[in-house]
């Protein structure tokens, strides 16, 4: 059973079937969130969905920063205030299979994704964030056999 159901971008219903949650800065004790520190952040994101899902595919879908005081970056070391939405989210969607000739008793789709979202909430439906909707699940996908 599903948690959710998200319509993609393509018309193709992917199941989210399991989904962690964090705070996307709980770790920072010092400093300021910047570039610097948001890319070390994604890559930890990435590496933390292949070992959540090994064998799976994994994908990150890229979240759009936010640049909130302008006025200051000069006077900054690792250059602007660079905000990432609050809500880091790893979740393994699953679907029908990718290929065509496959049995569809038989085989399914999976991909393991990390995204960024501003709330809590599960993603669901053609609610869900915009960019994850839009991921090419032919492409990244992956078929297995049940």
């Amino acid at each position: 059973m599903s948690l959710s159901h998200i319509v993609l971008s393509s018309g193709r219903s992917v199941e989210l079937t399991e989904v962690r949650m964090s705070s996307t800065y709980a770790w920072m004790l010092e400093g300021y969130p910047c570039k610097p520190v948001n890319d070390m952040k994604l890559r930890g994101l990435r590496s933390q969905a292949e070992q959540a899902y090994p064998g799976t595919p994994c994908h990150l879908v890229p979240p759009r920063p936010e640049y909130p005081d302008r006025s200051t970056d000069a006077a900054r070391p690792f250059g602007p205030v660079e905000v990432l939405p609050p809500v880091t989210c790893i979740g393994l969607l699953r679907s029908t299979a990718v290929a065509p000739g496959l049995d569809p008793a038989l085989h399914r789709s999976a991909l393991a994704v990390a995204w960024l979202q501003g709330t809590l909430d599960v993603p669901s439906g053609e609610d869900a964030e915009p960019a994850l909707r839009e991921l090419h699940w032919d492409e990244l996908a992956r078929d297995y056999e049940l």
